[in-house]
């Protein structure tokens, strides 16, 4: 619905519709998997969290090979907003095409089409998305991140702060922008629902904290 009513406010459909289907494509490349393939001949997706994302990636392969991957999932989220909207839908792109391309990366990273639509949270390529557009909400928003980490040690807590805060500073930061602030306020939504298992289990008093080691069994990620 929220695609609808952005493509609808904008005259260059074709180019549009190439350029978020280019995102999505982009978005869904599962840089974690790949690495962990690569670098260790194993499938991420069965081991530790299960998940795709950064976090996961940084139990299999350590904290290097782990920032490289969540660098890697940020980059897939920024370039459909800074590169392709451009570079695809030309002259003065709006806030339109931008919020769509990087929404589209996002849903990407976590309904691949490569990997039966079954991937990640979306937090570190919902981050680079936003970061293209003002790398101050991210800023602040990643702020909340932290403080949660250090107050609770809940990673999967502290994601769901932080994509709260998305739209909370976009629209402080932004309060004239509406497709900006409606894409916010949807990866809120999206990451909220992405981590309500995390959500279950922290209500049940079962959900990890950081540094506590991983559960093997778990097949419920933490984060992105």
């Amino acid at each position: 619905m929220v695609a609808v009513f952005l493509i609808t406010q904008t005259d260059s459909l074709a180019p549009l519709a190439l350029a978020v289907l280019v995102s999505y494509l982009l978005g869904a490349v599962p840089f974690g998997l790949l690495l962990t393939q690569t670098l260790k001949g194993e499938d991420l997706r069965q081991l530790g969290s299960g998940n795709i994302g950064a976090t996961n990636t940084m139990r299999a392969l350590g904290r290097g090979w782990g920032l490289v991957s969540f660098i890697l999932d940020c980059a897939k989220g920024w370039a459909p907003v800074f590169v392709i909207a451009p570079a695809l839908v030309g002259g003065e792109v709006d806030s339109q095409a931008r919020v769509l391309c990087g929404a589209a990366a996002v849903l990407g990273h976590c309904f691949p089409v490569y990997l039966r639509f079954k991937g990640g949270k979306g937090v570190a390529t919902a981050c680079g998305a936003i970061v293209a557009v003002d790398y101050l909400i991210v800023l602040s928003a990643g702020l909340v991140w932290l403080a949660t980490v250090k107050l609770t040690r809940y990673v999967g807590l502290a994601s769901i702060l932080m994509g709260l805060g998305f739209p909370v500073v976009a629209w402080w930061r932004h309060p004239n922008d509406t497709p900006l602030l409606v894409g916010c306020a949807s990866l809120a939504l999206l990451v909220v629902v992405r981590h309500r298992q995390n959500i279950s289990r922290m209500m049940q008093g079962t959900e990890p904290r950081a540094g506590q080691g991983d559960k093997e069994s778990t097949r419920d990620p933490n984060h992105g």
